[in-house]
């Protein structure tokens, strides 16, 4: 029993391996050098084509025998590079209604950091309950909701162009299900916080570099 359940645990680490590298190496960038946010995911993406790679490279030698000229690997990079580039670009730029608090957040989502948002979207493609309920802010907007405007939140454009934080729905949820969605962002590089400004919610960031300690 314990062996057959070892087998599916490994079995799920090589499946989401490489989407763990790509976000977790795309956050490693930004916080370890600050690199522009699409540089930071088209390195991470580089190597996660080369991972994808070696996977199709092991099957093809383990189902076909000596099928391992020039255009068979020329074939595996390009279903390599498509897969990622498909999966980064569905990621960044779509997201589901459903997932949304209101039809608004589509468009300010936009002007929240791509990482993050591949971050959020790969966990709805898990759980599609999931419920986004506010992204980038402007200091009016705390006035708005009868909260003390803060100097300075992530939720605000920093220097990359991007805000860096948004809000995700906890209340409601199974606290199993908030502990896992934290442990996810956390394992992920990226900074939670749960409080409740105008309802129970976690907050969500990417470290700044313009301030490092704030969340």
């Amino acid at each position: 029993m314990f062996r057959f359940i070892g087998i599916i645990l490994r079995l799920l680490l090589l499946l989401t391996l490489p989407f763990i590298l790509l976000i977790r190496g795309a956050v490693y960038l930004h916080t370890s050098s600050g690199y522009l946010p699409w540089f930071c995911i088209l390195f991470a993406s580089i190597f996660t084509c080369l991972l994808i790679f070696i996977y199709l490279t092991y099957l093809n030698g383990l189902f076909i025998e000596g099928d391992d000229d020039i255009s068979t690997y020329k074939r595996r990079l390009v279903i390599s590079i498509l897969v990622v580039a498909l999966y980064g670009i569905h990621g960044i730029f779509y997201f589901s209604s459903s997932n949304l608090k209101t039809p608004e957040l589509r468009t300010e989502l936009r002007q929240v950091h791509p990482i993050l948002r591949l971050s959020v979207s790969t966990l709805t493609t898990i759980d599609n309950s999931l419920v986004i309920t506010d992204s980038n802010r402007k200091p009016e907007d705390y006035r708005k909701m009868g909260l003390k405007k803060p100097n300075h939140s992530l939720h605000y454009k920093q220097s990359t162009g991007y805000s860096h934080a948004l809000d995700l729905r906890t209340y409601g949820r199974p606290e199993w299900k908030n502990f896992l969605i934290r442990t996810y962002f956390r394992f992920m590089g990226f900074r939670t916080l749960r409080h409740t400004g105008t309802a129970d919610h976690l907050h969500v960031s990417l470290m700044s570099h313009d301030r490092p300690s704030a969340k």
